[in-house]
């Protein structure tokens, strides 16, 4: 019996009690027994305990006691690490709750158990190691020594840290910077670690730091300027012009933060304690041998990278850009903008120019990729060609006339028509319009094309010879009115000139006081001059072959009109306009009167009036060159000029021009 006794435990004792097996004093002596468990159990102690079972959410433990204790399962780790059987050792907040339950903590007991060891390490300002376990409000949940201690955000890095879960499950070494037993709150920082290990660096990089240093360094950050680099403790600039050779339009194009570069300390300032690094100085300057690796006349391949209003910069290399000038890019167009043929990024093949070590500069040709359409231009189209093209603009001088893409000729007003005085390209074509021409001339040199409309058809001169031979008679239409006569439009589209004393009316001085544009007179041919394009009409000598009647009749429907002004001061204005004629060597009213029966005379008059059509006919050429010359340095391609550039045009004419209106206006 006395084996049994010591086999039995308390509760198996009371319960054979219960069942009559024991006699009194065998239940006295068990009752002694099971007191004296409960004189060996003191709350706020730590005390072992058994796994007796596993529920959902709670571990109930036996530590002796009449009842078990029940602690949530949280508490044995995230995932807990329990089995039914495990001996654990937990802490004994109170025998008993308001249910008679055993309140027990195993956190509680792996706090107390580990108390003494955190102490020590704070106390004597240790570093002391830690697993992230999971991310709570505000920070992160370490286990350190097996118990939960907290990592405020704050104390993660000597960074901003936004992102916590990166560090979870991560071991890292870390600095007790707060205690508080009662409330069993730890708080541990990671930074002050880091910032003792910084200082430590930035110390032996201070001591041992030089300018032309090769070190390894950490992108730490990036800025539009450049990126900062951690050499260890100490940062560096590496601004973006020291990045590479070449063009960089931001450092993130070349740099990540936490990338491992090499760099070269370029700059130490010691007093202020910054430094300057860089990356391109550790390779060699791509200008070295810069001939022999891009001679003139060399094909080579390269990227647009950079475009502005006067050209485009092409990158052969890293560290090597040449300039396509716009005037090197097309042979034929006139190109407004460069953007008109590249883009940034295209990849295109250009040819080497001129080569410049010392400026570090290169010339570059896109339009030397193709041949040369003009030196084979007056083989394609010699003089006499006949062919359609379209008028791509109008200037005063004619009409720039596109024969092939690109390619534009200019027809003169001299050159558009065999009987008509043209004052404006725009009485005969319009922008837009094809026209039938022939090509005159082409100068491969200066890149001009002369072309010609009226030379499409047959000249008419000969078939008018005997339409208006002189004495013949016609009628016209008053289409020009000028001081010295009005300019007649005549059937043939041909043009005649009647002067003032011709027109039969009687001490006439201002055409414009009987005659109207439009009107319609009757004329005579007194004079024909098929070689300088000129016919020369009257109208009194046609009112002398006539019956008086007639004659009375054409005076009547030619009254003197309404002049503006006093009658003195218009005779002034005549006088003036007489004496200037005289002036310039032109005949005046009196001198034409006089010669009012000679015809010959009148003919000379006319020839007079006419002579500088002939000289602007002469200096057709030096006006193109100058125009033409205007052209060439304007940008604007013709093919795209707006109509206002007509204008602007006729706003600052050269004396060609004006040489030739007062030509036309005599």
């Amino acid at each position: 019996m006395a084996e049994a006794k010591e086999l039995l435990s308390p509760e198996e004792a009371l319960r054979a009690l219960d069942e009559s097996e024991y006699s009194e004093d065998e239940f006295n002596e068990m009752m002694s027994l099971y007191e004296g468990t409960m004189d060996s159990i003191e709350q706020g102690e730590i005390v072992p305990g058994t796994v007796l079972d596993i529920l959902e959410g709670v571990v109930v433990v036996d530590i002796g006691f009449k009842s078990e204790g029940t602690i949530p399962v949280a508490e044995f780790g995230d995932p807990p690490t329990i089995e039914i059987g495990d001996e654990v050792e937990v802490f004994l907040e109170s025998v008993e709750d308001q249910e008679g339950q055993v309140v027990l903590s195993k956190q509680k007991a792996d706090f107390m158990r580990v108390w003494d060891r955190i102490k020590d390490a704070q106390d004597a300002d240790q570093i002391v190691e830690g697993r992230l376990v999971r991310r709570i409000k505000g920070g992160i949940v370490v286990d350190l020594f097996g118990v939960d201690a907290f990592l405020p955000g704050s104390q993660i890095d000597i960074k901003q840290v936004k992102n916590f879960d990166q560090f979870i499950g991560q071991v890292f070494p870390f600095r007790i910077i707060k205690l508080n037993k009662n409330r069993r709150n730890i708080v541990v920082s990671r930074r002050v670690v880091l910032e003792e290990e910084r200082g430590r660096l930035r110390k032996q990089i201070l001591e041992t730091l030089e300018v032309g240093q090769v070190r390894t360094g950490q992108v730490k950050n990036i800025t539009d300027f450049g990126a900062f680099i951690d050499l260890g403790g100490l940062d560096g600039l590496l601004h973006i012009t020291d990045i590479v050779w070449g063009r960089v339009g931001h450092p993130s194009e070349v740099l990540s933060i936490g990338d491992e570069v090499e760099v070269k300390v370029l700059n130490y300032d010691e007093e202020r304690e910054r430094i300057s690094l860089g990356m391109k100085q550790l390779t060699d300057h791509p200008w070295e041998n810069i001939e022999e690796k891009y001679p003139v006349d060399q094909r080579v391949m390269g990227k647009v990278v950079s475009i502005t209003d006067y050209g485009a910069f092409v990158e052969l290399e890293q560290g090597v850009e040449g300039l396509v000038h716009i005037s090197e890019m097309s042979w034929t167009q006139h190109i407004r903008h460069p953007s008109k043929l590249v883009s940034i990024n295209d990849e295109v093949e250009v040819m080497v120019l001129k080569v410049d070590k010392d400026e570090q500069k290169i010339s570059l040709g896109l339009k030397q990729i193709q041949p040369d359409p003009w030196l084979s231009l007056d083989e394609k189209y010699p003089p006499g060609t006949r062919m359609v093209g379209k008028v791509r603009n109008l200037t005063n001088f004619g009409a720039f006339v596109e024969i092939e893409e690109g390619i534009d000729g200019l027809v003169h007003i001299s050159d558009m028509s065999w009987t008509k005085r043209i004052r404006h390209p725009n009485e005969i074509v319009t922008k837009g319009q094809e026209v039938d021409v022939v090509v005159l001339n082409i100068d491969k040199d200066r890149r001009r094309i002369s072309l010609g409309h009226k030379q499409t058809i047959e000249n008419p001169w000969a078939e008018l010879a005997i339409t208006y031979a002189v004495g013949n008679t016609t009628q016209g239409k008053v289409f020009r009115l000028l001081e010295r006569g009005v300019v007649a439009e005549l059937d043939g589209d041909v043009e005649g000139f009647v002067p003032a004393s011709q027109l039969g009316i009687a001490d006439l001085s201002r055409p414009e006081d009987y005659f109207s544009e439009g009107d319609t007179i009757p004329l005579k041919v007194v004079e024909f001059d098929e070689e300088q394009k000129k016919i020369v009409l009257s109208v009194r000598e046609y009112l002398r072959d006539v019956e008086e009647a007639e004659a009375a009749e054409f005076i009547a429907a030619h009254p003197l009109r309404e002049l503006v002004g006093d009658s003195e001061g218009g005779s002034d204005d005549e006088a003036s306009a007489e004496d200037g004629a005289e002036a310039d060597g032109e005949p005046s009213v009196e001198a034409e009167a006089e010669a009012a029966d000679d015809p010959s005379a009148e003919a000379e008059a006319a020839e007079d009036a006419d002579a500088s059509e002939a000289e602007t006919v002469e200096a057709r050429d030096d006006s193109e060159d100058a125009e033409s010359e205007a052209a060439s340095e304007d940008p604007v391609p013709v093919a795209e000029a707006e109509a206002e550039d007509t204008e602007a045009d006729a706003s600052a004419k050269p004396e060609t021009e004006l040489a030739e209106e007062k030509a036309l206006d005599s």
